[in-house]
């Protein structure tokens, strides 16, 4: 693959990409993916979405009632673009950090980047200082533009030589009025399609976070394989969700995907599963992203009748379990759809829909992708054994000038740290997690079948499961619980015993007897990521910590 001339004067990212033999091998095989040498993603979704008739459409709505049009946003993006060549010097191929909740401006600062020729470098709004000073080492950008109730820990951050330019605030340098004064019109930079629009920053379950590269073409490749094939979205789609913008899921599910198609989105800055199925009943909503345990509250809690508008539901980001996938079935009707992505990946590259959905599968590889299961020296292992997922496709991993390029590619394949079993019939079933499977007393045991049977314990919020040394068996599992009443339930000791010894047997009532618990802890809460992830690394070193 030859790259097209590139538009940036500032050729960072692509001095920077990893050398071309450790790539993986890239899929255009599917005719929706091949584009031309010459794209700015920008221009597809909102300029060509004016030139379509698009431009009194509702685009982005908020929980409040603000609502903008395709024309609203192309201008507010144009303006935006203004105030970053005219007023901050910014030439393509700069890096411009983006810091925000879910809002239509943060989304006018992305497109306004992009159609100047600009690198996005989205983070999640709660991010510290120390965190933020960690990406800017690797980013290498100089300009953030920051929503105004956020600019604490980005001014703490080391970061020399940063213009931070705020939004939404009353300060005489905010983003709003500097493009108030500033036209709507602007021509876009020509950029290469194979020209990296957005460094993506992996969520930080383990180690120092990478960078992973996306072309402008890689944008639109996810909307145009799950979108297009799996999810199927209408013009008259409402979407909604909780994932930030700045998480690949989020920016996918409520952004690309509904832009492509010319739906609507509404933006939540922040909800709990019971304010997110308010908000699908006070908007319309027809199509929700979120994760599993969001769904599973907000059945429990009764809001079934605020979904009823719901066509579509995506669950990704932690697995799904099939106990969750049953309740809301039984409880609204629909089938979730459930997908594995990766950053790497930039979405979702194994789902089904409707009546390809197999309860209990994460489904088989969206059309444009394939996938295999691999042992540990990168050989093919029969269906029905489970072993290392690896995928190829359009989209794939190009780390930033890290290392850990050779370990998530090989032999041209993207190997996700997932375990998984392909059956017969091609559809692939999530084990755990690479390092989540436990090995006891020589029985492969995964996690998430623990974690499955636990969560059906009447007593239990949630829970995760890691290994935890132990001198006989070399590993026993370990059970972190949230219990549905939180920890007044067990707080005399008797009760805590009987709590353990009832969710124990329950779990050898549920799957094999030597795939129980022998160690249950009770905590207020599961450490994650800003995403949403369980941190199980977190736990894995509380685990060992306490192994006697």
């Amino acid at each position: 693959m030859t790259l097209s001339p590139s538009a940036h004067l500032d050729t960072f990212c692509r001095d920077h990409l990893p050398p071309r033999e450790q790539w993986p091998e890239f899929l255009l095989d599917l005719p929706d993916v091949r584009y031309p040498a010459r794209l700015n993603v920008a221009t597809v979704l909102l300029d060509d979405a004016i030139a379509a008739g698009w431009g009194e459409r509702p685009c982005l709505v908020t929980a409040t009632g603000e609502s903008w049009t395709y024309a609203d946003l192309l201008a507010k993006a144009n303006q935006v673009a203004r105030v970053l060549t005219e007023d901050l010097a910014l030439v393509p191929g700069n890096r411009v950090l983006l810091r925000g909740p879910n809002n239509p401006w943060l989304v006018a600062a992305w497109f306004g980047v992009l159609k100047a020729g600009g690198v996005v470098v989205p983070t999640m709004p709660l991010l510290r200082a120390r965190e933020l000073t960690t990406i800017g080492e690797v980013g290498q950008f100089s300009i953030a533009i920051c929503d105004a109730r956020f600019l604490e820990e980005l001014a703490q951050a080391d970061l020399p030589g940063l213009t931070i330019i705020p939004y939404g605030g009353e300060d005489a340098t905010d983003l709003t009025r500097r493009a108030a004064g500033k036209s709507a019109a602007y021509v876009n930079v020509d950029t290469a399609a194979d020209d990296v629009s957005m460094l993506a920053f992996t969520s930080g379950t383990t180690g120092r976070p990478k960078a992973t590269m996306h072309f402008h073409r890689d944008v639109l490749a996810n909307a145009d394989t799950f979108g297009r094939h799996v999810l199927k979205p209408l013009a008259d789609d409402v979407f909604i969700g909780t994932p930030p913008i700045a998480f690949t899921f989020g920016l996918g599910g409520l952004v690309i995907f509904p832009l492509r198609v010319g739906a609507s989105t509404v933006l939540l800055e922040k909800a709990t599963p019971m304010e997110l199925a308010q908000v699908i009943a006070d908007r319309g909503g027809t199509v929700c992203f979120t994760a599993p345990t969001a769904y599973k509250a907000m059945i429990a809690g009764g809001a079934v009748p605020q979904l009823r508008t719901l066509r579509r539901a995506v669950s990704a980001g932690e697995h799904l379990p099939l106990a969750t996938w049953e309740a809301v079935r039984a409880a609204t009707g629909l089938r979730l759809i459930d997908g594995i992505g990766s950053t790497e990946m930039l979405h979702i590259f194994i789902g089904s829909s409707d009546d390809e959905i197999r309860p209990g599968s994460t489904g088989r590889p969206v059309p444009g992708y394939r996938a295999r299961i691999i042992d540990a020296d990168g050989q093919e292992v029969p269906d029905g054994q489970a072993g290392r997922l690896a995928v190829q496709g359009p989209t794939g991993c190009r780390y930033l000038d890290d290392a850990r390029q050779l370990v998530y590619v090989e032999h041209g394949w993207n190997v996700t740290g997932d375990t998984f079993i392909r059956d017969a019939d091609g559809y692939f079933w999530y084990q755990a997690r690479s390092d989540d499977m436990i090995i006891s007393s020589g029985y492969n045991i995964s996690g998430p079948e623990v974690e499955e049977a636990i969560s059906t314990h009447p007593a239990v919020l949630e829970s995760a499961v890691v290994a935890s040394p132990d001198e006989d068996r070399g590993a026993i599992v370990r059970a972190f619980v949230v219990l549905k009443d939180g920890l007044d339930q067990v707080a005399e000791p008797g009760a805590r015993s009987a709590l353990m010894r009832s969710i124990q047997d329950h779990v050898k009532r549920e799957i094999a007897p030597y795939k129980y618990p022998r160690a249950v802890e009770f905590v207020a809460a599961l450490p994650r990521t800003s995403t949403g992830k369980v941190q199980r690394y977190v736990l894995r070193q509380q685990a060992a910590s306490t192994a006697p």
